[in-house]
C-alpha cells in the first residue's frame, strides 16, 4: 500500500561561507515552509550537526541527507556557481531527485550547458534587486531619513517582502517538480542506488552503506518518488 505524504523534505543547497549566505538560506527556507503551509520542509546543510568530524565525514553526511530528501533546491548564485552546490546538483540528478534551481542574482546567466537541460528540474529566475525596490515603493517610504529607516528596521521589511515573493515562486516550482514522473526506469532503480552507495566513496562498511541506501530507495518507491 502506497503511503500518501502530507509533506516533503527538500535538501536546500547553497553557499555557506558568510553571514549573508547563512541568513539568506535560513530566511528563505522558513519562508518556503510558511508559504507552502508546511508542505515543504527544507533541510539546511548549515544546520546539520557535524561536531568535530572531518571534512570527509561532513561531506558523507550531507550526501546521505541529500539522497534521503524527497526534493532538492539549489541556489545557483554569483558570477560562478558554488562548486559544492554544483556537485550536490549532479548527485541529485544521478539519483533522479526532483529539483528546483534558483537564481536571484542579476549578474548574467551563471549556468553552463553542462548544468542545464536535466529532467525533473524546474528553473526559477527572479530579479531580487528589482523585487527589493518594488517593496520600497509599495510601502511609500523610499525617501525617509536614513536614521528613521535604520531605527524602524525598514530595510529588513523590504528584504522580508522580497524573500516572501521568491519563496512563493520556489513553492510553485517545487509543486511542479514533485509532480514530474521519474526519469529512471523501474528496473534500473536498484542497480543505480547500489552504485550510489559506492560511487561517493563513503567511509564505512560497504554492507552497512548498501543497506542504508537500499532503505532510502524503498522509501522513495513506496511514496511514488521513483
Amino acid at each position: 500500500m502506497k503511503h500518501k505524504q502530507k509533506h516533503h523534505t527538500v535538501y536546500f543547497s547553497g553557499e555557506l561561507f558568510s553571514q549573508k549566505h547563512l541568513i539568506g538560506n535560513a530566511y528563505l527556507a522558513e519562508a518556503i515552509y510558511e508559504k507552502s503551509h508546511g508542505r515543504f520542509l527544507c533541510v539546511l546543510p548549515q544546520n546539520i550537526e557535524h561536531g568535530k568530524s572531518s571534512s570527509r565525514a561532513a561531506r558523507d553526511r550531507d550526501i546521505k541527507e541529500l539522497l534521503e530528501c524527497d526534493l532538492a533546491l539549489f541556489n545557483f548564485e554569483g558570477t560562478a556557481v558554488d562548486s559544492d552546490t554544483l556537485a550536490a546538483f549532479m548527485i541529485a540528478k544521478f539519483a533522479d531527485i526532483p529539483a528546483v534551481v534558483l537564481r536571484s542574482d542579476t549578474r548574467g546567466d551563471a549556468w553552463t550547458a553542462m548544468a542545464g537541460f536535466f529532467p525533473r528540474t524546474v528553473k526559477v529566475v527572479v530579479d531580487s534587486p528589482g523585487l527589493y525596490k518594488t517593496s520600497m515603493k509599495r510601502r511609500r517610504i523610499a525617501a525617509i531619513d536614513e536614521i528613521v529607516r535604520l531605527a524602524g528596521q525598514h530595510s529588513s521589511v523590504y528584504a522580508q517582502l522580497m524573500c516572501e515573493q521568491i519563496a512563493q515562486a520556489c513553492v510553485r516550482a517545487l509543486d511542479r517538480a514533485i509532480k514530474t514522473k521519474p526519469r529512471m526506469p523501474k528496473h534500473l532503480c536498484e542497480e543505480v542506488y547500489s552504485w550510489l552507495a559506492l560511487m561517493p566513496g563513503f567511509k564505512g562498511k560497504e554492507k552497512v552503506l548498501r543497506k542504508h541506501i537500499s532503505r532510502i530507495l524503498e522509501n522513495k518507491i513506496d511514496r511514488d518518488l521513483l
